[in-house]
């Protein structure tokens, strides 16, 4: 029998389910309401922090390549040690911690360029920072969720969680071009702080969750080696993750480009990335939204095999004009690969955490956090390299063909046999 991904307080299940007949789903919308807030701060980081590097440092491809890998370095750092950290520590203070950590960096870029004493390096660290409490954040939100969400309940939750994330992609990156026009580059950062400060009142008011100690290996390199163990022999998650790892790779290298690929090669104004980024939220909104529809009529596996393709040829669009005909191209690609990502993305983040041992999911988000996020900061890193010698234009037509990688993986693994990735359920040893 396929255990369930249901998280359970010191006393267990029981404990989880007379809170959820006491406080009915008030604990789901304080998790949905700090998400949503911190996502639309963050949305208008992904605009404002590169535009700052950009437009007040005058860096390059190469300088926003390091910037976009310095904001998902942690993953690779931290990322498996993170499941294991956080399986010790109450759930809901940690990600109160990170919120508060998290605004405290974010303050310091707008104070640094006022005090005209701003550097590269110094938005360097604040990514470092940012991405480090990230890190542990999600290790304790992703465990959080399950247990104030019943599992027969959480496709449709996470469904909801992606797509107001989508939405705050939607209309972050908007809000963040707007405000760099009006408040500059470094003062737009100050939403993304107050939204972390947001965030962290709403999460303090979550009923506390935390495993007990005993139940875990002595040592933290066993508890790392469970969790990694589980993940790459398990015939679903191992090829889940390494598609994962794919699509990453490849929105790695898109997010160190973009920006300069609007700026420079189409010559666009602040306020327009934003917008033009900003129809990313647009596409993976709508995705969301159908996304529990799809796995009714065509089954999460399918999804998951299938992705890839569309993907390919939506990011192939991206750079695919010039001028305002490269605009239209941009925004539409944009859409379609955002759409694309999304479904596969909410799939297999369900089946992670219905399929996990309670007692490991913690390290098995961590393990697929590690591997799949860690590819961002690669792939940020080798084209904005690349992207220096033969141009941001080239190299994000060559990451377009990196797609076509994630469905020969599925195609290669059980999955593509199934019509559900629930419908393959390996033996507990």
């Amino acid at each position: 029998m396929r255990a369930s991904g249901r998280a359970t307080g010191p006393t267990g299940s029981t404990r989880d389910d007379i809170t959820q007949d006491r406080l009915g789903s008030r604990p789901f919308w304080l998790y949905w309401s700090a998400t949503a807030t911190s996502n639309l701060g963050s949305a208008v980081t992904v605009v404002a922090m590169p535009l700052v590097a950009v437009t007040v440092l005058g860096a390059g491809p190469l300088r926003t390549g390091v910037l976009a890998a310095a904001s998902y370095v942690a993953w690779i750092v931290l990322g498996l040690p993170a499941g294991a950290i956080v399986h010790r520590l109450p759930l809901r203070a940690v990600q109160v911690a990170c919120d508060l950590v998290r605004a405290a960096v974010l303050l310091s870029v707008p104070l640094a360029a006022w005090a005209g004493h701003l550097t590269f390096w110094h938005l360097v660290l604040v990514a470092l920072v940012l991405n480090a409490a990230e890190v542990l954040f999600f290790a304790a939100n992703t465990t959080f969720l399950p247990s104030v969400v019943p599992r027969e309940e959480l496709t449709a939750r996470n469904s909801l969680i992606s797509g107001t994330h989508a939405a705050s992609q939607l209309g972050g990156p908007s809000l963040g071009g707007l405000l760099v026009q009006v408040a500059g580059a470094a003062g737009a950062l100050l939403a993304d702080a107050v939204s972390y400060l947001a965030s962290a009142a709403l999460l303090h008011r979550l009923p506390e969750r935390r495993r007990p100690a005993g139940d875990l290996p002595a040592s933290m390199r066993s508890q790392i080696a469970d969790g990694f163990r589980f993940v790459m022999h398990h015939p679903v998650m191992a090829p889940a993750t390494w598609w994962a790892f794919v699509t990453n790779a490849v929105c790695g290298a898109q997010l160190a480009l973009f920006t300069v690929y609007l700026v420079r090669e189409l010559d666009t104004p602040p306020a327009l990335v934003g917008v033009l980024l900003a129809v990313e939220g647009a596409g993976a909104l709508a995705a969301a939204a159908v996304t529990p529809w799809l796995v009714r009529r065509f089954g999460s596996a399918r999804i998951v095999l299938y992705d890839g393709v569309a993907g390919f040829l939506a990011a192939l669009l991206i750079p695919a004009g010039v001028g305002y005909l490269g605009w239209v191209c941009f925004a539409l690609g944009n859409l379609l690969f955002a759409a694309t990502v999304v479904p596969g993305s909410v799939v297999t983040r369900t089946y992670r955490q219905v399929a996990s041992p309670p007692e490991l999911l913690s390290r098995v988000m961590a393990t697929v956090r590690f591997v799949s996020w860690g590819a961002i900061p690669l792939g940020g890193l080798v084209a904005g390299a690349a992207a220096g010698l033969a141009g941001t234009r080239t190299v994000l037509v060559a990451s377009a063909f990196v797609m076509l990688l994630a469905p020969v993986i599925i195609w290669r693994s059980p999955i593509r046999h199934l019509r559900d990735l629930d419908e393959l359920q390996p033996a507990r040893g």
